[in-house]
């Protein structure tokens, strides 16, 4: 489904606001921080200008300036709803889009050496915010071969981080923004498996924990992922007290349920403090708690 933000107050959209607080939990990896511009097609990766950069920036942390969103890690680029916006990228950036993103560039970055390869409202936004970057873009085209040139020559400075250290990044950073915390990377295990091409299986001792769907770069839960969420993580719980027997809770069966839980979340269904199902989540969960009727939560697993 396509977001569309034409307007500046785009930037206060639920899912946009949303977006941004949740990159809090998100941490760069390596020794720099490659700032980048966003780019109309998405994912990012898919654009002409994009995949010019990549052939430089590979095994970099490179980190893409967006408004409304504010900034989109690279490992991030296929989740959902920063794979799905639709806004204009000619590079005027109002004062308060310069703020928003500001603070979010700021947040991420904490220190780290950064490389600024923006030019217009992008540069500006780095040049307000960041008190010691390096700007490759002399010429105002952050394609041109000077452009890209200067890039190369100031990444040879730093070494390059390690494919499977990102790889195994990528899918916790995936899980600390779909579950709101930090705790969530473990989600992924040391030692755990990925098998398939587009959407893949989490595999950890031979029994899945969970699904990454390509569609939306969110994962879906199998019942270990269940077990991992309830001891590690404690997000997205719904509390019942009956038998399940179909894979549909309604309201009035559900006891309690975190406040934070809001419609498509995937939560871990518990009965006297076990999980005994995972699924989708219908409502929010205040509505879980407070509805008379109504479906609360559709059930992907369950034990038998």
């Amino acid at each position: 489904m396509k977001i569309l933000c034409t307007i500046e107050a785009s930037l206060y959209r639920p899912e946009v606001r949303r977006w941004r607080d949740r990159m809090g939990h998100i941490k760069p990896q390596g020794e720099v921080v490659i700032v980048l511009p966003c780019s109309m097609r998405k994912p990012y990766s898919q654009s002409k200008s994009h995949r010019i950069f990549m052939r430089a920036t590979k095994n970099f942390q490179e980190l893409i300036l967006t408004s409304p969103f504010g900034i989109c890690p690279r490992e991030l680029e296929q989740t959902y709803p920063i794979q799905s916006y639709d806004v204009s990228t000619i590079g005027d950036w109002s004062q308060e889009e310069i703020d928003v993103t500001g603070k979010c560039l700021t947040e991420y970055v904490d220190g780290k050496q950064v490389i600024a390869h923006v030019a217009g409202g992008y540069r500006r936004v780095c040049e307000e915010y960041l008190d010691d970057a390096v700007y490759t873009c002399k010429d105002g085209r952050v394609t041109s071969h000077e452009s890209m040139e200067n890039l190369g020559n100031e990444l040879k400075k730093y070494e390059k981080i390690r494919d499977k250290n990102r790889n195994l990044k990528k899918l916790r950073s995936i899980a600390c923004y779909q579950f709101n915390t930090e705790d969530a990377s473990a989600l992924i295990p040391d030692g755990s498996r990925v098998m398939g091409r587009f959407s893949k299986r989490i595999i950890q001792d031979g029994e899945q924990i969970a699904t990454f769907h390509y569609e939306t770069g969110l994962y879906s839960l199998n019942l270990k992922g269940g077990f991992i969420v309830k001891e590690s993580i404690n997000k997205n719980l719904v509390e019942i007290d009956f038998d399940l027997k179909t894979n549909t809770i309604f309201a009035p069966g559900v006891v309690n349920a975190d406040s934070d839980i809001i419609p498509r979340d995937e939560v871990v269904i518990l009965k006297n403090d076990e999980v005994v199902a995972v699924g989708k989540a219908v409502l929010s969960g205040e509505e879980m708690k407070n509805a008379i009727k109504g479906v609360a939560v559709r059930i992907r697993h369950r034990l038998k």
